[in-house]
């Protein structure tokens, strides 16, 4: 299915025994609604997770678990898998729709993270984590080197951002909280003065915290 199956192959530095994993990975929901990569996405993600998860916790011995989680998220988030996506040229063989294809989605960072998720999947299905681990390792090495200082909690960027403005400090509100004791479900909202509430969900306060932090710098374009 893909035109150029060896070039990719070469990007990835494996061979698939299983050509139809690498096939399956790239699809998108566009072009077949039933059998895209989605499945295969889900996978990549853990993969991703586990292993971006493991190199930071050799890379920085005496950080808290707090500063290693936000370093986490900043190396796993959507723009950043994107961005190693196009490194290895990802866009040029995924298969979109006509109209997904003349819309840019070769190039939206969205697809290429969801498709590059995939493809980690198909890699771990086709090679386990001895072929997975030192793809991920190669090209997240350097991303871990750009920024030396653990970036910022969300929570502290809304507070510094909204101090910075003079309009007062945030506050959280727990909204909604379902769920069985050992597996709560927090909604918790933020508010500013100004601004319109946003809302975040976790499995404890804190999370659900962060996430409605999250919301709230991203409806204000910070």
């Amino acid at each position: 299915m893909i035109a150029d199956r060896a070039a990719l192959e070469s990007a990835l530095g494996h061979r698939f025994q299983r050509p139809d994993l690498l096939d399956r990975a790239l699809i998108h929901a566009s072009a077949d609604a039933q059998g895209g990569y989605e499945r295969l996405e889900f996978l990549g993600d853990r993969v991703l997770a586990l292993v971006v998860a493991a190199m930071l916790y050799e890379s920085y011995p005496h950080e808290p678990e707090g500063a290693l989680a936000r370093r986490h998220a900043v190396l796993v988030k959507r723009d950043t898998i994107a961005r190693v996506a196009r490194a290895i040229g990802l866009g040029d063989h995924l298969v979109l729709a006509k109209g997904e294809d003349d819309s840019g989605g070769r190039a939206n960072p969205t697809t290429l993270g969801d498709a590059f998720e995939a493809v980690l999947g198909a890699l771990y299905l086709d090679g386990g984590l001895a072929v997975a681990d030192p793809f991920i390792r190669r090209h997240w090495t350097g991303l871990m080197g750009e920024d030396l200082a653990p970036p910022k909690d969300f929570k502290t960027r809304l507070q510094e951002w909204s101090q910075g403005r003079g309009i007062g400090l945030p506050r959280y509100d727990v909204v909604e909280q379902s769920g069985p004791p050992h597996d709560p479900q927090f909604v918790v909202e933020v508010h500013l003065p100004g601004q319109p509430p946003a809302q975040g969900t976790g499995n404890t306060k804190r999370i659900a915290e962060q996430a409605a932090a999250q919301a709230l710098l991203e409806s204000v374009g910070d």
